[in-house]
């Protein structure tokens, strides 16, 4: 029996009273990926980004664990929830809009000694203040520094569109702006590498293309290792204080963990191992979190068709964005219907052994979008389920 065989066995058992679809989390392979996560990071604190779990008690879990401290949030009304629930330190990962938000913020000061909020155009400070509605409360700040590599004179980019900051002399200035403003303070700079952290560099039948994407991002690392050290100068010399310098990303850790700069890895992905991080040479992890579709149908000889599935990830449309058949083995898409919104066909001989009621296993292509289709997630050590527990939906909340 091949390992895959194995866990589909496990599976089966863990989840036989319950009805599909059904969503559940591997503890023992949650936790060996967080073991390795913590050995790449070599000493390094790892914050964990809220978006890649967006399940609290597995959130707490690893944070209980050596080697994490702090929580990387997606929206502000989930960094206030977290903070209410006990969070003491959560760092929102991209700017705001969000007015009641703010108002609430500056006006308690509990979540405003727990929660820092992201700044890259001094327009972002203006918006925070008209929307105080009279707090008082200072607001922590910290400054996103752009990764992107830029060739040929800036007329080739290579990485996400994110901060307009990509100088230390633009990410000073704005440090400099934010520490002559009242109700600001600046605490930290984040510099997400995605380019480097978040794209895989050996996918499988497609040599030329890996290689030439770790090119790249070995020119990359070398490029923000030098430009990320000199924007912590130029910031440390208008903000001697400051506490922190994240950066970093599942793909990345030991990598950016070893710039003298970073005071801290931001990742979560690494710990459920979706699809989309198969391909990586810089680290191998477990997939942990799973969910199942029951067989409802059987249309012919090496057909089954599933209930539901259609549950892409975000990101530029393609065929890696779907979810992937993984248990049992050889099961693929119909190339004419692919995932569908409420039934999906699958081909290939496993589908002959399946009977109606059966669960076939997916992976979801990122890591935390899963728990957006699922309102609980069951969790499984060995062949039994030990416990279950509520998604953010579950707990009847859509961030976003």
């Amino acid at each position: 029996m091949t390992v895959r065989a194995a866990d589909r066995a496990r599976y089966d058992r863990a989840t036989a009273a319950l009805d599909a679809p059904v969503a559940i989390v591997d503890l023992d392979a949650f936790d060996a990926n967080a073991d390795d996560m913590v050995r790449r990071a070599g000493g390094k604190p790892i914050r964990i980004a809220s978006k890649s779990v967006r399940c609290r008690a597995l959130l707490e879990r690893v944070l209980a664990r050596d080697g994490f401290a702090g929580v990387m949030s997606f929206t502000l009304a989930e960094s206030l929830w977290l903070a209410r629930s006990g969070y003491e330190d959560v760092l929102l990962a991209y700017p705001s809009a969000d007015r009641a938000g703010f108002a609430e913020l500056a006006a308690d000061p509990k979540l405003a000694a727990a929660v820092t909020v992201m700044v890259d155009d001094p327009a972002q400070l203006a918006f925070i203040d008209e929307a105080r509605d009279g707090g008082g409360e200072v607001v922590r700040v910290c400054l996103e520094l752009d990764t992107s590599l830029r060739l040929l004179g800036g007329r080739v980019r290579v990485g996400a569109r994110r901060s307009p900051l990509h100088s230390p002399a633009d990410v000073a200035d704005l440090a400099r702006l934010v520490a002559r403003r009242p109700g600001f303070e600046v605490v930290g700079i984040m510099a997400y590498e995605g380019h480097i952290a978040g794209v895989g560099d050996a996918v499988a039948g497609r040599p030329v293309r890996s290689r030439a994407v770790r090119l790249m991002q070995a020119a990359a690392r070398r490029e923000l290792a030098e430009r990320r050290a000199a924007v912590v100068r130029a910031v440390r010399a208008v903000v001697p204080g400051l506490e922190f310098v994240n950066g970093g990303g599942t793909g990345s850790v030991q990598h950016t963990a070893a710039e003298d700069a970073v005071t801290e890895i931001g990742a979560g992905s690494g710990l459920y191992v979706p699809r989309l991080f198969d391909n990586y040479t810089s680290f191998s992890g477990r997939p942990a979190a799973l969910f199942a579709l029951p067989v409802v149908r059987r249309p012919g000889v090496g057909v089954v068709t599933v209930l539901g599935g259609g549950y892409p990830a975000s990101g530029a449309a393609g065929v890696d964005r779907l979810p992937v058949p993984y248990l049992p083995e050889g099961l693929r898409y119909d190339p004419q219907e692919g995932a569908g919104e409420v039934q999906t066909p699958l081909l290939g001989s496993p589908a002959d052994d399946l009977l109606i009621g059966d669960k076939v296993w997916f992976r979801h292509a990122k890591a935390g979008e899963m728990c957006e289709r699922f309102d609980t997630l069951h969790l499984v050590e060995g062949d039994r389920v030990t416990a279950t527990v509520p998604t953010y939906r579950g707990e009847g909340r859509t961030f976003l």
